[in-house]
């Protein structure tokens, strides 16, 4: 039995397609800075991070005690997470909040496990 292919097996080149598709492609910095920004989404520790900050802003203790987990490697997660602009904080005396970024990161956030529990 043959498998199928999937692939064109033409020589045809769809010249208006290309233009239109190439007239809007962003460019390669927007697809370096994509791509990592699911990098963030790549670790067990940094999605539970998430997860947890998109229902309660907390603390580094809070999210240690919860997770089960040190608070320097809380914190060391929570580094990359604020530099990948997705996580932010808010200092109150000693105690410092952190809560998603915007409501982008919780809606990309959402449609994701959306998208795994279909």
């Amino acid at each position: 039995m043959k498998k199928k292919q999937y692939a064109c097996d033409c020589e045809v080149i769809h010249e208006a397609v290309v233009a239109r598709v190439r007239a809007v492609m962003p460019d390669s910095d927007a697809f370096y800075n994509l791509a990592n920004l699911y990098k963030m989404f790549a670790d067990n520790t940094r999605v539970k991070i998430l997860w947890t900050l998109s229902n309660e802003d907390m603390c580094v203790c809070d999210l240690a005690v919860l997770l089960s987990m040190t608070k320097s490697a809380i914190s060391h997660q929570l580094r990359f997470l604020r530099l990948a602009n997705l996580v932010k904080y808010d200092k109150h005396g000693k105690v410092v909040y952190y809560s998603l970024a915007d409501d982008h990161v919780k809606d990309i956030f959402e449609k994701g496990f959306e998208h795994i529990l279909e």
